[in-house]
């Protein structure tokens, strides 16, 4: 178990870091969250037309008929489009927010470890592969998928299933065998 808390531990230290590297230090994702000399402006017409949440434009209302919603969607084929996330309020929670990632860095390391440690014959190779697998599938399945809908940038985050799920396999990979055999 010590084993597992130890592997645990460094490998969610090295996801924490590179999501620090790749998001601040490097500005991976820079691409993604794109600078307009407009925000002042726009922010203004969103605080006077919406409330806080999520909203994708156009759309029609939930309650319209299937056919409604269908003409709708026809009638606004090539125009413009866009998915907003509006919040009343900008916050600084950055401290819980850091927390809050880091602790899902540690259930995601774990798991993986877990995963790892439950292998017959674990060799550095067999990790990283296992563990390259298992950030493709989140990519995938997640990233990639809503991208695909509604058609935004994912290279940053390929990278990142690269890079951090990458190292950690490599870690776990060194780190859980020994002392076996």
């Amino acid at each position: 178990m010590k084993k597992l808390i130890i592997g645990t531990s460094v490998g969610a230290l090295f996801l924490f870091v590179w999501q620090f590297l790749s998001f601040a230090a490097l500005d991976i994702h820079g691409s993604q969250m794109e600078y307009t000399n407009k925000q002042d402006t726009i922010l203004k017409v969103l605080s006077e037309n919406l409330e806080e949440g999520s909203y994708f434009l156009p759309r029609a209302p939930r309650e319209a008929f299937q056919d409604e919603q269908q003409a709708m969607a026809t009638e606004k084929l090539g125009t413009p489009w866009a998915i907003i996330h509006y919040h009343e309020t900008l916050s600084n929670k950055q401290g819980m927010n850091m927390f809050r990632g880091f602790m899902i860095d540690l259930l995601a390391v774990f798991l993986l470890s877990w995963v790892l440690s439950n292998m017959a014959e674990l060799t550095v190779k067999t990790a990283v592969l296992t563990s390259l697998a298992i950030g493709f599938i989140g990519y995938l399945s997640i990233t990639y998928l809503n991208s695909i809908w509604f058609e935004t940038t994912t290279l940053p985050d390929l990278l990142d299933a690269i890079v951090q799920w990458g190292l950690i396999g490599a870690w776990l990979g060194w780190w859980l065998p020994r002392g076996q055999k």
